[in-house]
């Protein structure tokens, strides 16, 4: 296991290719364009132009992309994942993605003898550079036993959720709290202005009573400093929140605190701010 072909080394991805790097693992990365990924071919990740050749030797693969168009385009395509994989190949899909498309992947995974896991992550770009990334895993419970020294050497809290698909049900689930939380802390912070309190003082005052939560100790600051750089950003929320409200149609299910979310993140979305980060919900606040 120790070398690993990696797809998708963007704002998550580098991080965690530079964590398995460090601890000994033999790195070999696909990026559509060299330039972008100096910084982690330096620290000793081998770059390759092409799927097919950086996966040729490589009894682990992990993917960390965007979407669920993302993921079909380079599992599916024509010399993708699935038609470079060696045999016995351990398949690890690290996005946040759609239920069905993990457990369609698997299904094809089982048919050619490799092995899936999907396990998309939480805790953003300062727990993926820590090493600290909360991460959900669903497949076999044999083939993430397996993957445990790799999800070691990525994350902190690392639970297994069930067969294939049910890492990405943990993931939707763990959004539909984040969006409650977060806009819970622009709320309580819109009203706490609106009615003139001071605002590091208010905050100091809730982080450890009933209110307390890590979005508290770490989105309020950023929004007291007006920093709205993406440690997670809106778009991807977006998408997550799309995903989930579609697999609650499934089971009937109202989600009516998601839907208003989402709504109020679509707007600033709509203003060209899909690329900030998530605490840039403040804005919808703004006066």
């Amino acid at each position: 296991m120790k070398k690993i072909g990696f797809i998708g080394v963007g704002l998550m991805g580098k991080p965690m290719v530079k964590n398995l790097v460090k601890l000994g693992f033999d790195v070999h990365i696909y990026a559509r364009s060299v330039m972008k990924v100096y910084d982690v071919i330096s620290n000793g990740a081998r770059y390759y132009s092409s799927i097919s050749d950086c996966l040729k030797e490589c009894s682990t693969i992990i993917t960390v992309l965007g979407i669920p168009k993302d993921v079909e385009e380079v599992y599916f395509a024509s010399g993708g994942v699935l038609d470079s994989a060696m045999p016995g190949a351990y398949i690890i899909d690290m996005t946040a993605t759609s239920p069905s498309l993990a457990k369609m992947i698997n299904n094809e995974c089982s048919k050619r003898g490799l092995h899936f896991l999907d396990a998309p992550v939480t805790g953003g770009v300062l727990a993926a550079k820590n090493a600290r990334l909360s991460i959900m895993v669903g497949g076999a419970e044999a083939d993430y036993k397996s993957c445990l020294p790799l999800f070691r050497a990525m994350g902190t809290n690392i639970n297994y959720m069930g067969e294939a698909g049910m890492g990405q049900q943990a993931k939707l689930a763990n959004q539909i709290i984040l969006a409650g939380t977060i806009a819970g802390v622009c709320e309580g912070m819109a009203y706490a202005k609106s009615k003139g309190l001071d605002l590091p003082k208010f905050l100091r005052a809730a982080s450890t009573g009933g209110a307390s939560s890590k979005q508290l100790d770490t989105a309020a600051p950023q929004i007291l400093d007006r920093d709205f750089a993406p440690g997670f950003s809106i778009k991807y929320f977006i998408k997550d929140m799309l995903l989930a409200l579609d697999e609650s149609r499934k089971e009937n299910l109202d989600l009516d605190i998601l839907s208003t979310v989402l709504s109020q993140y679509k707007k600033l979305e709509s203003i060209g701010l899909a690329d900030d980060g998530i605490q840039s919900l403040i804005k919808y606040y703004d006066k």
